[in-house]
């Protein structure tokens, strides 16, 4: 064997070992303090010795190097020194913060970077109802059960559904234990039919059989004062809605839909900083709305936008048939496996009620087709002012990796990406770089979305500020 080789796998093993060292302190540290790790976005938490070297190689598209795996596995011993209270934390930044600061001192620096943190205290929890368990409910409690090792975030406690026969409890825990789309449910999932719960790693999820939503006291479950989150969007106002603050137990409720009327459409990143404790029923927004309106926010604020047309490709869903049939809707009665089906979106209106200044400025369509996940949304926008591909995707680029609206907005280059490389990103969208069109003040940009996963992170972003469960960001992030 020649020595090349022998250096790239000891190079190779080096950085596995170092990987596997903290895995554990990484866990203990979430699950003692409530810290999350992440490196430039991409969190650690709970991944493997792979997936932490690739999130340090994935740090050459910012610093131009590989991130090295020696320097972060020892701030994360220092953190286990320092215990500091909830933060989520970069380490990407810590280190680079370090090594610019000449310091010799690393536990040092990191007790003046972590100051803001070191008296923090960790939340209490916040109880959790899902009322409904298709697409949407099934991934946000997936998502919480994930979460829910720091025993601090959100404790999902029960889901409301109507009863479909003898067997639905042990079909409803079959469809979280394992998912077409999704894969398979990473742990553990046990049936207990006496008490019609679902014990899914360690998380005991009350079954509620219910077809009204003002017939249940929470209260007699042990549920107080809880979030509860209506993913059947058969109520989208208001006075539906309202229908569950009647129940004992309930104190807010969030729609995973488009909200009618005065109801406030969050979408997290833009603006959940106008939430207010008189929020009691607000909505999530749609898929397409959390994907488009964080990119449109970027675009207006750096370019401003005069008008624009939002097309999107969507994904299939429940609503279409899947062979032709009655359906009370235009065209979705044909069969969505085997069309392309032209359909109304009203993602292009609901941007405004997100950001305002987008009112009257866009027009959408969507066109369903024959794939079960991910979708893309054409943005084709006249701008202020001229600009050029380079300087538009620099800017996407750079937002992506250390802006604000990183947990939005992803970025790619890639001349073989395809739909399926997106399930399971955990942004609301990804700009697609190598398809972005600028001629003069004319801009289209290709978004991508995992239309369930991603809308879903977002859900529960806009459900963790409610419970007042966001840990302190540090370093603070640019805007």
């Amino acid at each position: 064997m020649n020595q090349p080789t022998t250096d790239h796998l000891e190079a190779w093993n080096t950085k596995q070992a170092l990987a596997e060292r903290m895995i554990p302190l990484i866990g203990q540290l979430y699950r003692e303090h409530d810290i999350v790790m992440s490196v430039h976005g991409r969190s650690l938490i709970g991944r493997s010795a792979i997936d932490i070297i690739r999130a340090h190689s994935y740090a050459r598209k910012i610093d131009d190097a590989e991130l090295s795996i020696a320097e972060t596995s020892a701030i994360v011993e220092a953190l286990t020194a320092i215990q500091p209270g909830p933060v989520s934390l970069d380490l990407a930044l810590l280190a680079n913060g370090f090594r610019a600061s000449s310091s010799s001192d690393l536990e040092g620096y990191l007790r003046t970077e972590l100051a803001p943190a070191l008296d923090a205290k960790p939340a209490s929890g916040r109880d959790v109802v899902l009322y409904g368990f298709g697409r949407i409910g099934r991934l946000l409690a997936r998502i919480m059960i994930e979460h829910a090792g720091s025993h601090n975030g959100l404790n999902l406690r029960a889901i409301v559904v109507r009863k479909n026969g003898e067997h639905d409890l042990v079909k409803r825990a079959n469809l979280l234990r394992r998912d077409s789309v999704h894969g398979p449910f990473n742990g553990t999932i046990k049936v207990l039919e006496d008490e019609n719960v679902i014990l899914a790693n360690g998380v005991r999820i009350q079954v509620i059989y219910s077809s009204d939503p003002a017939d249940v006291d929470y209260t007699s479950y042990g549920i107080e004062d809880a979030i509860l989150v209506d993913n059947t969007g058969r109520w989208r106002d208001a006075e539906g809605l309202g229908q569950h603050l009647k129940n004992s137990g309930v104190s807010r409720v969030v729609l995973t839909a488009p909200g009618k009327g005065d109801l406030l459409n969050v979408v997290y990143g833009v603006n959940n900083d106008k939430i207010t404790d008189a929020d009691t029923i607000l909505s999530a927004a749609s898929c397409t709305t959390n994907a488009i309106t964080p990119v449109l926010k970027v675009m207006n604020d750096t370019f401003g936008v005069t008008q624009g047309h939002v097309e999107t490709v969507h994904s299939y869903t429940n609503d279409q048939n899947l062979i032709d049939n009655f359906h009370s809707g235009d065209r979705r009665g044909r069969s969505a496996a085997l069309n392309m089906v032209l359909t109304e979106t009203g993602a292009a209106k609901a941007v405004a009620k997100a950001l305002p200044e987008f009112e009257g400025k866009l027009t959408g369509n969507a066109i369903r087709v024959p794939t079960p996940n991910v979708s893309m949304a054409v943005l084709n926008l006249q701008l202020e002012r001229e600009t050029t591909t380079e300087e538009l995707n620099a800017l996407l680029e750079q937002v992506s990796l250390t802006g604000s609206l990183r947990t939005q907005i992803d970025y790619v280059e890639s001349p073989e990406i395809v739909s399926t490389d997106f399930v399971g990103s955990n942004r609301a969208g990804i700009v697609d770089g190598l398809a972005t069109i600028v001629t003069g003040k004319t801009a289209v940009l290709y978004v991508w979305y995992d239309n369930e996963y991603g809308y879903s992170c977002q859900v529960v972003r806009v459900i963790e500020q409610l419970a007042g469960g966001h840990p302190l960001q540090l370093p603070v992030l640019s805007k």
